[in-house]
């Protein structure tokens, strides 16, 4: 039975992989073809697997939506996500509270539904989809105009927390066991241990990677997973809100500086694709197709208010009193308010802790999100080009973490023998070519940064920048020259300290510095880390 078992995980993970390149190629959402292809698998679909068990899907599902949320933080970059950062910050947080109240009212005043079920669902889809939202600004390298991408991308990484809190709330009320003092000590819970553990967390994981090596291939991205895991599960064990827990280790580790961190940022990557796959999946297998049809026209109302009312709205109201956001912007933000993966988790919550829901919440739910990546999802791009939001100049993978180290600079190893013509040689006098910097000498063990009046040896290993050099102790950092910074107004030769300028990124031009090129503020360093 187990070998059969196994033969058919790995025929639908085949055939989720041939889906993800048909969707590519005929511009379907990938996760609408997972959807479809857990119907297929559903009880009522071709090949039925009589999956009915709601509480392992919410535990399973909670698990991959661990791993999103992290993500969510582990991918986006801090330099870029600063300057918007209280916007984005009230977007997640008083703009999914907005959104709820408003969606809450029309589902009571409209749909003529009881105050529990229509708040109950608000809560349930009042987040956006992270992962949605990242897969579609990266693969279609959408740059946006006026830090429109790191809102979004901060906004939407960081709001299922507060929708996870309303659902939570909603749900303790309609079961009868809220009460003011415990609805107080739940909303503190919630934000403080989740926000003291994470950061506490955060800090102990930092330490850890800054003091000791972790030894062996594959080591590091197992470590990472399991920081993500108890980023969870430790703050869910006292009260606290693990999903904000498990975004703030993301954030403040995927912006800390330790080797190999492009690969865990596309390891992480290809995990929250497999959990967006997996929860897409259990939402096509627990669908009921002979019931969508009562679901679909509340579906579509709730759908178009949310687009056209409820999110725009919420986004207005919160973007419109910094004053420095056209009204085209504010548009395709809330434009950009896809429903996901959590929206789908939330409702699988809501079916297993039986309140008394007297609404299909579940199928509308799932009608909603397939609404939502169909329609919204293959527009945004369209939308963005029509509202002149688009900045084709703008490179919007500088917004995620893998940035830093995707650099076209790459190392190269030159040995120098005896023979070598710079051998004994300084550094000026080896006439380097035009843009090939010499960047790292090895010599007897040692790790020198050269200067100008290094004078090389024979049995040195010079590191250039050129080709390939694979070193796990040796990556690349961006910094940026702050206003009145140390490192505003000087010589690149003035700079002290064990690292090397590489490059200088400066209004959109590369730079090869040399000892005399002087930084100017808002530069962007490319230095050597060979710790």
């Amino acid at each position: 039975m187990i070998t059969l078992f196994l033969i058919l995980i790995g025929i639908i993970i085949l055939l989720c992989i041939w889906l993800n390149n048909v969707s590519a190629r005929i511009g379907i959402p990938t996760l609408l073809a997972f959807i479809v292809l857990g119907m297929i698998f559903g009880n009522n679909g071709l090949v039925p697997l009589h999956f009915e068990d709601h509480v392992f899907a919410k535990e399973t599902c909670t698990v991959a939506l661990i791993f999103i949320m992290f993500y969510g933080g582990f991918g986006t970059r801090w330099d870029s996500a600063k300057p918007v950062v209280r916007e984005a910050t009230l977007l997640a947080s008083l703009g999914v509270i907005l959104t709820a109240g408003l969606t809450g009212l029309f589902c009571h005043f409209a749909l003529r539904w009881g105050w529990g079920d229509s708040f109950l669902l608000a809560s349930v889809v009042s987040s956006t989809d992270a992962a949605s939202v990242f897969s579609i600004l990266r693969s279609k390298k959408l740059g946006l105009r006026n830090n429109t991408a790191p809102i979004l991308e901060m906004e939407s990484g960081s709001n299922d927390p507060f929708a996870y809190m309303l659902t939570a709330l909603m749900l303790s009320i309609m079961n009868g066991n809220a009460t003011g003092i415990g609805i107080s000590w739940m909303l503190f819970a919630q934000l403080a241990f989740g926000a003291g553990c994470g950061v506490g967390i955060a800090n102990l994981a930092s330490w850890i990677l800054e003091r000791f090596r972790i030894k062996g291939e594959g080591y590091d991205s197992l470590f990472i997973l399991s920081v993500a895991i108890l980023s969870y599960a430790i703050p869910d064990l006292i009260g606290g809100n693990g999903y904000l827990s498990a975004y703030i280790v993301g954030i403040m580790l995927g912006n800390s500086d330790f080797p190999g961190k492009k690969a865990l940022v596309n390891f992480f990557d290809g995990v929250t694709g497999l959990m967006q796959v997996l929860i897409f999946f259990l939402l096509g297998l627990l669908a009921r197709p002979l019931f969508l049809h009562r679901a679909i026209l509340p579906a579509l109302a709730i759908f178009a208010f949310m687009l056209l009312v409820a999110r725009p709205l919420s986004v207005m109201s919160i973007l419109t009193p910094f004053r420095k956001y056209r009204f085209k912007q504010q548009v395709l933000v809330a434009f950009v308010g896809l429903r996901g993966a959590a929206s789908i988790v939330f409702a699988i919550m809501a079916m297993t802790d039986n309140p008394l829901v007297e609404n299909d919440i579940f199928n509308i739910v799932f009608c909603l999100v397939l609404l939502s990546i169909s329609i919204q999802g293959s527009l945004i791009p369209r939308v963005a080009r029509k509202l002149d939001m688009v900045d084709e100049n703008a490179n919007v993978m500088r917004t995620f973490n893998d940035y830093s180290e995707g650099t076209q600079m790459q190392f190269g190893s030159i040995d120098i023998v005896p023979e070598s013509s710079w051998s004994g040689k300084r550094v000026i006098d080896i006439g380097l070519p035009k843009n090939v910097l010499l960047a790292l000498v090895l010599r007897k063990g040692e790790r020198l940064i050269p200067r100008g009046d290094t004078i090389l040896q024979a049995g040195d290993k010079v590191i250039v920048v050129t080709k390939t050099f694979e070193d796990t102790k040796t990556y690349l950092v961006e910094k940026t020259v702050k206003k009145g910074g140390k490192r505003d107004g000087h010589t690149i030769g003035e700079l002290s300290g064990e690292s090397l300028v590489l490059l200088i990124r400066r209004n959109g031009e590369d730079i090869i510095p040399s000892g005399e090129t002087r930084t100017l503020a808002g530069d962007v360093l490319v230095i050597l880390n060979a710790k």
